[in-house]
């Protein structure tokens, strides 16, 4: 009784007045009662912590391991963290330890708080008190570097401690190996590092050990790093094998993020189409999309040019209650100009507003390069302008867009100019910019340019750089390494024609039905009871068919692939190609090829790009063909530009019907149209007198969101005023002034030519009008 009433005395004082009313020679301190006070849930955490430490300056008094542990815990559940590093001062100066389980209380709270540091100092007091942490702390030791960005650190314990489970299989899970967390925010922390080797590594790792299983979180992070690495296959692999495990267990139910990376890999592999199925799909599993769901696909059909599911699903977003961010709008924005839809894109740049959606500086970046390229660059330019007299909304890529739009008019000296004025406003010129200018100055022979230039470009080595490479770069052409053998081929052949026909697609056995041996298999594999059947499906077409190889890049090819150091030398090997083609010099242009990929500089697919359509203008076919194949060896996916160049070619050869076949395939294999592939398509049916096929396809286009642009209409007047359909040839003369469309010296060329056949057409109909008069 005695006890009771001197605890409750004591909790009534500490709340009261705190420690400055008790009187230490009238309280008998004893483990007991600490630990009775402590737990005290009506006494608040500072007033326990204000009389731990009172109880601690009592020399008739010393803190035991049950007293520390219990003031530990209940800083923990408070939150009084600060407090921590004084108390474990005081534990090391009373030569208390405390146990593991305390110690991973602390870690834990840490990790919870997001205060990494002072959960790795947990670690440094252990060793300092020789407290060797149990195996379950490891998780949290993990967690912690990982977040903290110590990968390396972190990847180095994981490794030891699925090392030390080696010796013990039996007794892996019990004894050392680390749980699903701890595994999951490693695996995060390498996919986020670009660690690509590190978590193959790791994931192979605990696939083999006895009782590790990837939990749905676990499932999730692998297949969307194994799909944003290319790793299609192993991506629909792992989502079949979790629907296995579901339907064993019933614990690894997919869940909305699963559906959400898998579109998401579905979209970078170029498989927009397969991707929307999925959406659908999505819609009646039981799963509701949310606003990741919309943006990736809104992102996934702008890029791929399927500007109509693009806006579909942006109109399902807002009626199922998602209010579209920054982000959303500048994929739409960008789509609808790279679509030719400028009047469309305004009036939704204009809706943005409207809805209160804060536009970026990518945001007018986005306005002002769809409006150059549509041909509205006084527009732009004004855009450009006024943003800079507010000094709002510009920044170096704002700076690097109008640069680039005055040099290929021409202007150098305004380009100059804006070049000073980034660097007065403390703008960094980038490789990009500087590639640029130097394009511009070749062009135009004025590389006494580059002295100004090097007076205000802040960076004191990358101009200096790239002028040492181009120095090095024509002493190397003058005097070419001999490093093969004389005569070898640049590109060796493999076939010509038949080759790049079988390299765009192996044909595969078809029964009679038209299907495939693994549609036949993966279809008759599918649970039509499912709720997932298409997923199902592309998951079971992953057994037998390798979707790594990926036969098209929905990305297209930069000319500067801004990397820094790492892509510098191909980043200067596609200016001077560009430099070189623009100037008919085909020949150097191949040296310049041949030296730096002898040198061991990788080409990327913009490399690759330039040499072959140099080959197709010079009506060198077979060795374009030749680079198309060599893309395959090197693994360098080609892009909607390489197989524009590849119809290009091959309607200059008069095989508009292997054309067609291409972009057949093409499409099977996750490809797009966009604006310059259907005009170079309607362009080859067209002088093939294939004219109803051309017109099929101008309507496919019109059809799928993409607004003909001048080049399309001046092609549908010239194939049809050739082939003398003159009132067709008319009726697209009108719909291009319908539309909005401004004519182009080249229209005028193809007009006069035009007025010459309907003047021949008259001649023609008023000799036989006279014929027939004078007929008796």
């Amino acid at each position: 009784m005695g006890n009771i009433l001197l605890v409750a005395y004591l909790t009534k004082t500490l709340s009261e007045s705190g420690t400055r009313s008790l009187d230490p020679d009238s309280i008998p301190l004893s483990e007991y009662l600490v630990l009775q006070i402590l737990r005290r849930n009506s006494l608040d955490s500072s007033k326990k912590m204000e009389f731990f430490k009172w109880c601690s300056v009592r020399h008739i008094y010393k803190h035991s391991v049950s007293t520390y542990s219990q003031m530990f815990s209940t800083l923990c559940r408070s939150g009084y963290l600060e407090e921590v590093p004084d108390l474990l001062n005081s534990m090391k100066n009373d030569g208390v330890v405390v146990g593991s389980e305390t110690f991973k209380l602390l870690l834990d709270a840490f990790i919870r708080s997001g205060k990494f540091d002072s959960a790795l100092d947990i670690l440094d007091h252990m060793e300092e008190l020789g407290s060797n942490p149990n195996p379950h702390m490891y998780d949290s030791i993990i967690v912690a570097l990982a977040k903290k960005n110590q990968v390396g650190l972190a990847l180095s314990i994981m490794f030891k401690l699925l090392e030390a489970s080696d010796g013990n299989e039996e007794n892996a899970v019990r004894v050392s190996l680390p749980g699903s967390v701890a595994c999951n925010a490693l695996l995060v922390a390498l996919r986020n590092g670009e660690m690509k080797v590190e978590f193959k590594t790791v994931f192979a790792k605990l696939r083999g050990k006895v009782g590790f299983k990837l939990n749905t979180w676990g499932y999730n992070i692998c297949i969307h790093a194994f799909g944003c690495w290319g790793d299609l296959t192993t991506s629909l692999r792992l989502f079949k094998e979790m629907k296995e495990k579901s339907l064993a267990s019933g614990s690894l139910d997919p869940d909305l993020c699963t559906y959400n990376s898998l579109i998401h890999v579905l979209c970078l592999a170029g498989k927009v189409k397969d991707a929307v199925i999925v959406y659908e799909e999505l819609k009646v599993s039981g799963h509701e999309p949310d606003a990741f769901t919309y943006r990736i696909l809104i992102q996934g059909c702008c890029k791929s040019y399927q500007m109509e599911d693009s806006t579909k699903i942006f109109s399902e977003m807002q009626y199922n209650g998602f209010l579209p961010d920054t982000v959303v709008y500048n994929s739409l924005l960008d789509g609808m100009f790279k679509a030719r839809k400028v009047m469309e894109a305004c009036q939704l740049f204009e809706k943005m507003v409207q809805d209160g959606v804060r536009a970026s500086c990518w945001t007018y970046n986005i306005l002002i390069d769809g409006l150059c390229k549509n041909g509205r660059a006084e527009a732009g330019y004004n855009l450009f302008c006024g943003l800079k007299k507010k000094g709002q909304f510009v920044d170096a890529v704002t700076y690097s867009i109008v640069v680039l739009l005055l040099c290929r008019k021409g202007h150098l000296e305004d380009a100059l100019h804006l070049v000073e004025e980034m660097e007065e406003r403390g703008f960094v010129v980038d490789l990009i910019t500087i590639t640029s200018l130097l394009i511009a100055f070749h062009k135009q022979g004025r590389w006494d340019c580059t002295e100004r230039l090097m007076k205000h470009i802040r960076d004191v080595n990358l101009l200096p750089n790239v002028l040492k490479w181009r120095a090095d770069m024509e002493a190397s052409l003058k005097n070419p390494p001999r490093s093969r053998e004389d005569y070898t081929p640049m590109f060796p052949s493999t076939g010509g024609l038949q080759e790049i026909m079988s390299s765009i697609s192996s044909p595969k056995s078809r029964s009679d039905d038209g299907a495939t041996e693994d549609e036949k298999s993966s279809s008759a594999d599918t649970d039509q009871w499912s709720s997932s059947p298409y997923m199902d499906h592309l998951a079971n077409q992953a057994k037998s068919t390798d979707l790594s190889s990926q036969l098209f890049s929905l990305a297209r090819g930069q000319r500067v692939q801004a990397k820094g150091a790492g892509s510098f030398d191909i980043d200067m090997v596609n200016t001077f190609l560009s430099i070189f083609l623009a100037k008919g010099k085909l020949s150097l242009a191949c040296k310049l090829f041949e030296i730096f990929t002898d040198m061991g500089v990788d080409p990327v697919s913009y490399t690759y790009n330039s040499i072959m359509s140099s080959f197709v203008k010079k009506g060198y076919f077979n060795r374009a063909w030749d680079v198309f194949n060599e893309m395959g060896e090197k693994v360098c996916p080609p892009d909607i530009a390489t197989y524009n160049l590849v119809i290009q070619g091959l309607g200059k050869m008069g095989r508009a019907d292997l054309a067609s076949s291409v972009l057949d395939k093409l499409m099977k294999q996750g490809g797009y149209l966009d604006i310059v592939m259907y005009n170079t398509l309607i362009d080859a049916l067209g002088k093939a007198g294939r004219i109803d096929e051309a017109n099929n396809l101008f309507e496919q286009m019109k059809i799928s969101g993409l607004n003909p642009d001048v080049v399309t209409y001046n092609i549908m007047i010239e194939v049809h005023s050739k082939t003398g359909r003159l009132k067709d040839a008319y009726k697209f003369l009108k719909m291009m002034l319908d539309a909005g469309c401004l004519p182009n010296h080249v229209t005028d060329t193809t007009l006069d030519f035009l007025a010459k056949e309907i003047e021949k057409l008259r001649y023609q109909k008023a000799s036989i009008m006279r014929q027939k008069d004078d007929s008796p």
